[in-house]
């Protein structure tokens, strides 16, 4: 294992299965999040009219340095970086992205870049169950939620641990997210984080417990969720992206 903990894409067939799924014109620009040693981000440029390829080890910047003329390589952290100052603009996001901040920079990328309106990543196995998983199976969260209030979000298909070298300890798979509404507001989002924050409280008895929470919050919580059909004590994992955005604008 490498010094950051990159497993690198090194299969063949399965790039091929990326460079389809991604569907690439040449009037594209994409965002590449952990370009590697550039295999990937290779086949990308030659199918877009530009490709961001964002990389933390700067070891790696000899092979990144090879790239074709119309990729940038920005050697920065994705936790870190003003995804909106990228020119131009990127309008998808394919990528091996790197295990531990993946589902983290997913959300980041549906909140600030609106420009963007179709995903294909490979993530964590467990990650990718997590970002489309349903309401009221125990994969679902504030992950779920909140990707799924922007995107449709489906798992492709798993992908085997060999085609990394070196292999990883997690199975993978690809993920493809699209775009069906704009980035999401604040409020809703605090809302989510409040209402998952507590998993065995009901969803009203965690809002109760965020900081700084109104005191009648728990009452008003109660009355909403019996407003959209459900019982008053439900807890927050049986309520659909939807439901959290009507609870939102009672509260």
């Amino acid at each position: 294992m490498v010094k950051l903990g990159q497993n690198f894409l090194v299969d063949r067939n399965i790039l091929d299965v990326i460079e389809r799924l991604a569907a690439l014109d040449q009037q594209e620009v994409v965002l590449e999040i952990g370009g590697g040693e550039g295999v990937l981000s290779e086949r990308l440029a030659a199918h877009a009219a530009h490709v961001h390829v964002v990389e933390l080890d700067r070891r790696l910047e000899p092979a990144l340095s090879e790239l074709p003329g119309n990729a940038t390589v920005h050697f920065a952290d994705a936790l870190k970086l003003d995804f909106s100052a990228l020119d131009p603009p990127p309008n998808k996001v394919v990528a091996n992205l790197p295990y531990s901040i993946a589902a983290t920079v997913i959300l980041r990328t549906i909140d600030e870049l609106p420009s963007v309106t179709n995903w294909l990543v490979m993530v964590q196995r467990e990650v990718g169950e997590r970002l489309a998983a349903a309401p009221g199976t125990a994969a679902y969260g504030a992950p779920s939620v909140l990707a799924q209030l922007a995107c449709e979000v489906k798992v492709l298909r798993p992908i085997s641990r060999t085609v990394f070298r070196p292999a990883p300890h997690v199975d993978s798979v690809l993920v493809g997210l699209t775009r069906h509404s704009g980035p999401i507001e604040d409020a809703v989002r605090e809302l989510v984080h409040q209402a998952f924050a507590h998993r065995r409280k009901t969803l009203a008895g965690s809002l109760a417990l965020a900081s700084g929470a109104p005191r009648d919050i728990r009452d008003r919580a109660r009355a909403a969720l019996t407003d959209l059909g459900h019982p008053p004590d439900e807890r927050a994992e049986r309520l659909s992206p939807d439901e959290f955005k009507q609870l939102g604008a009672r509260l």
